[in-house]
């Protein structure tokens, strides 16, 4: 027997705002999770040559861990920019 999926509109308003900020929380959680795989597939194709031992060497070591950082750097000052242009779009 299948159950019929409520509408949203059935829903009061509390509910409603608990459930959208549960679907933002896990939309965010989703676009977290896409970065972490993108800098890992980009930081590792880069640094990891030849099959990968039972540990990095020191020079795989060092380039994952200035690739991440680069990546994270690049990400915050994107970030930065965007909601710099949107203020003074906002004060405009």
């Amino acid at each position: 027997m299948a159950e019929s999926v409520p509408n949203f509109n059935q829903f009061d308003d509390a509910t409603k705002k608990e459930l959208s900020a549960f679907v933002e929380n896990e939309q965010a959680q989703q676009r977290l999770n896409s970065s972490i795989h993108t800098f890992t597939d980009m930081c590792w194709d880069k640094c990891v040559t030849g099959l990968p031992s039972t540990s990095f060497s020191r020079s795989e070591t060092s380039c994952l861990s200035n690739c991440v950082n680069r990546f994270l750097d690049s990400s915050l000052f994107l970030v930065k920019k965007i909601e710099d242009q949107r203020e003074a779009a906002a004060r405009s």
